[in-house]
């Protein structure tokens, strides 16, 4: 890079990095200079690595050698790294740590266990439901990481489409015309109540409130997370303004602040009602139930969705996940 000057110690790491300097810097070395650091003397140090101190003296001094460089202050047994040194050994430790989760990344795919699960939540799932699942799946000790997105709507099926999801909760509606996807029917999307604002002009509408109505005023929708599927609206009239929001939390504070109308889960409505901030109404023409899904990639699933899939079978599970939807 021009322009750019690096310190001696930085190019001695970056060679190391590129395997640039004929593995003068080996990771046994630095596992060397660690416990020189750690136990305060060559001696020390070759006791807990089970070798005579003299292989340690002298592995250390060959790479001041070909380094060219002094790495210890040595004041009689006791060694104390100095300034290169302990450069030297800070981003060494990075490199340590490196190959060692490279290690136990390779037993766990050996092993069968992915290195990552990426699980994509629809909005209207609850994120709190699945810790449960989760305190117990670490409980296993497999070593996996877990990383938990929301997508909206058809961004749940387009996650699975597109790879950013190897399983995903929630998926509304209808499959899309995609292939290696495998389904699991969750529940039925019914309990959504129609809420608005006390304040609202149609708050005080005397019955069931008719579609032509409700087309007058301004709806508040979650925004479709879906990049490549053609997203999906739910709850909108033709013609009907719109406010778009990021996720269903947001909705209903958009609605609570009269800022428009719409459906929204029970298990999310029923303290904003009873805190007054939203009313509950009925309309003329009920929400058509919409089927919610489990869904994920069919290959060959390794043994942490395979683990995920076998707990999301069971009866309770689907209870508590679906509770208010």
């Amino acid at each position: 890079m021009l322009g750019v000057e690096f310190s001696p110690i930085q190019r001695i790491i970056m060679d190391l990095s590129f395997n640039k300097i004929h593995m003068k810097i080996s990771l046994d070395l630095l596992h060397i200079l660690d416990a020189i650091e750690r136990h305060g003397s060559f001696s020390a140090a070759a006791a807990v690595l089970h070798r005579v101190p003299s292989a340690l003296s002298h592995a250390v001094a060959k790479l001041e050698d070909e380094l060219d460089i002094q790495l210890f202050v040595r004041e009689g047994r006791k060694a104390t790294l100095n300034e290169a040194g302990r450069a030297l050994l800070d981003d060494g430790r990075h490199l340590l740590r490196a190959a060692d989760e490279l290690e136990r990344r390779v037993q766990r795919i050996a092993k069968g266990w992915e290195t990552e699960l990426r699980i994509a939540i629809d909005t209207i799932v609850p994120v709190e439901r699945l810790y449960p699942l989760l305190e117990r799946f670490y409980a296993v000790g497999c070593g996996t990481q877990v990383r938990l997105g929301h997508e909206v709507l058809g961004g749940t099926w387009d996650a699975l489409a597109t790879g950013r999801a190897d399983l995903v909760i929630g998926a509304p509606g209808d499959m899309p015309a995609r292939g290696g996807i495998a389904t699991r029917h969750l529940c039925s999307h019914s309990q959504f109540v129609f809420v608005i604002a006390p304040q609202h002009p149609l708050a005080g509408w005397p019955g069931p409130i008719p579609g032509s109505e409700l087309r007058r005023h301004r709806a508040v929708v979650v925004a479709d997370t879906s990049q490549e599927l053609i997203a999906r609206t739910l709850g909108v009239l033709e013609g009907q303004n719109t406010l778009r929001v990021p996720d269903i939390r947001a909705k209903a504070s958009a609605q609570a602040a009269g800022l428009g109308i719409g459906h929204l889960p029970r298990w999310l409505a029923e303290p904003e009602i009873a805190a007054g901030r939203l009313v509950e109404k009925e309309l003329a023409d009920p929400r058509p139930i919409i089927p919610l899904h489990i869904a994920w990639r069919s290959r060959q699933p390794g043994k942490a969705l395979t683990w995920f899939l076998a707990e999301l079978e069971k009866p309770e599970e689907i209870a508590a996940l679906a509770v208010g939807l």
